[in-house]
């Protein structure tokens, strides 16, 4: 995964995307994700998700596909420059996330987190480094993914 996602986190109550810095005894040190950086602390009672450990739901429903892999297939795809932003259109959105990940399940991921996908995206494309050495053995594993999918048809 070429976005290193483990120390990235959405924090409930709090907007945005944080960092996190280090444990306190009350909760976490974070940092949030903005060209003029604060350093706040996220209580214990907040409920903190590593970005690392959410998936989206497809139509298998033994299968979730990781954010960070989520995150590649849009860069690969757009880039800095996405079709969409968060606040687009329901129909705009759910195409976006077709056209990334074609058999996301539509019962399961709901316009708000097409919208926190938009949002999170653009933060961390602009605020964590891209790794381009993982990028590059990406993209012939993308290729062999072609090829199956074009014999399974």
């Amino acid at each position: 995964m070429s976005f290193d996602l483990k120390d990235i986190a959405s924090i409930s109550g709090m907007p945005g995307l944080y960092k996190i810095v280090a444990p306190t005894r009350n909760g976490i040190i974070v940092e949030s994700l903005a060209e003029k950086p604060v350093r706040s602390v996220a209580q214990a009672r907040n409920r903190v998700s590593i970005l690392q450990e959410i998936s989206m739901y497809t139509n298998d429903a033994d299968h979730t596909v990781p954010l960070a892999e989520v995150f590649d297939r849009i860069r690969t795809k757009y880039g800095s420059d996405l079709p969409v932003n968060p606040k687009s259109s329901t129909q705009e959105l759910a195409s976006f996330v077709e056209s990334v990940l074609p058999d996301y399940d539509e019962d399961r991921v709901y316009a708000s987190d097409m919208k926190k996908l938009v949002q999170w995206y653009q933060l961390v494309n602009q605020f964590v480094p891209y790794t381009q050495a993982e990028a590059t053995e990406a993209t012939p594993a993308t290729e062999e993914k072609d090829a199956p999918a074009e014999s399974a048809e």
